[in-house]
């Protein structure tokens, strides 16, 4: 891992972060959500057959991301054109990993066509939350699978440039904004801009990335010390009980829509802002840090909630059923590169993320093969 001084963000504006805010900034690639480092890792535990790693590769081997050939739409308008789109972005990312992974070129081949084929696509047709929506998750796996293929001996200048294009014209409109939805849709809006942009090599929205994930933190996960100003948010109508789905109980760790249901948006909110976090990281950021407390904090009560199948916080029951394959982003960081015991995250990750957890569920995916167990320091494997 390259050696690098990582700059603190608080939870305070950017300005104070001239370093940040102000100074140009050389873009680390591959460096969204996956390293040349991290993505090394992963391909020598898959080669010596430890797990989970080789059960997780094979798992996304034998699937139909593994040959599913492009189905680009000009422009998406459905329900049904984004469970296309996803596919297909999933697709590009499944064999963007396959070629790193096996080095066979079918898959380099494959995801490339999928990954030109979109440099056509041309938006959203209402440009409306759901479209803020639909573009966060989207956004985040086509951009991961373009930087993935950038770096790794696969697109051509001409491609590269295509793509940047297309992520300007059809994707930054509909990111650039933040929903007024919960929060889970600016968070994964976040992650998807912070993405999009390491790929564009785009200081002034991944700028723009960073100062959203900032003011987004305590309106979404709950600290007791935090001031009541900055929970305040653009679509909380100015009453916070209500906004917060009306908590029983205001605990550290609680999210914006933990009594919404129970889990289920908690797992992409809390997914998609530590997957910024991480984007944030490998680009010589550290979000962390200033949000160890909050973060951890959200992971150990979710967790816990989950285990238990009981959110007591809420003052009505509501669903705990959902598992998707993110933690693992947040769980490495926190206890593999900073030593910390979290016991709720470790049980929950082992005992059913790992188990029973939906692989890819739009920008959740793949989690336990690329974020398990990477300390980003020699040393002991914890997978």
């Amino acid at each position: 891992m390259r050696a690098q001084i990582m700059l603190v963000l608080s939870s305070v504006c950017l300005c104070a972060y001239p370093s940040v805010a102000g100074a140009d900034m050389t873009f680390v690639h591959p460096g969204a959500l996956n390293t040349e480092a991290r993505l090394e890792f992963v391909k020598a535990r898959i080669l010596a057959g430890e797990q989970p790693w080789v059960g997780e590769f094979e798992n996304i081997l034998g699937s139909a991301s593994s040959s599913r050939k492009p189905h680009v739409l000009i422009r998406i308008s459905s329900d049904r054109d984004a469970s296309t789109a996803r596919d297909d972005a999933l697709a590009a990312y499944t064999q963007a990993l396959l070629w790193v992974f096996t080095g066979e070129e079918v898959y380099a081949r494959r995801s490339i066509a999928i990954l030109e084929a979109w440099s056509t696509f041309q938006g959203f047709t209402e440009g409306s939350d759901e479209d803020k929506l639909r573009a966060g998750w989207l956004g985040s796996v086509f951009a991961e699978a373009a930087e993935i293929m950038r770096s790794c001996g696969g697109l051509n200048d001409v491609q590269i440039t295509g793509l940047k294009s297309m992520f300007r014209r059809s994707f930054y409109p509909h990111l650039k904004t933040a929903s007024t939805w919960n929060g889970n849709v600016d968070l994964t809006q976040i992650e998807a801009l912070l993405a999009i942009a390491v790929f564009n090599e785009d200081q002034t929205e991944f700028k723009l990335g960073l100062a959203r994930l900032v003011q987004r933190n305590p309106a979404y996960f709950y600290l007791r010390n935090d001031a009541q100003e900055t929970r305040a948010i653009a679509g909380d109508g100015g009453n916070a009980e209500r906004f917060w789905f009306n908590p029983v109980t205001w605990v550290d760790g609680l999210t914006q829509e933990t009594c919404r249901d129970g889990g289920h948006h908690s797992q992409f909110g809390l997914g998609s802002a530590l997957n910024a976090a991480e984007i944030a990281w490998n680009q010589g950021i550290d979000v962390y840090t200033a949000n160890t407390l909050r973060y951890t904090s959200a992971m150990e009560l979710l967790a816990s909630q989950l285990l238990a199948g009981n959110v007591s916080t809420c003052a009505d029951r509501v669903a705990t059923g959902s598992r998707y394959n993110t933690w693992e982003v947040g769980y490495n960081h926190y206890h593999n590169r900073q030593g910390l015991d979290l016991p709720n995250t470790k049980k929950l990750i082992v005992e059913q993320i790992r188990t029973r957890s939906e692989r890819a569920s739009w920008n959740l995916v793949y989690e336990t093969l690329t974020h398990a167990g990477f300390p980003d320091n020699p040393g002991e494997i914890k997978p």
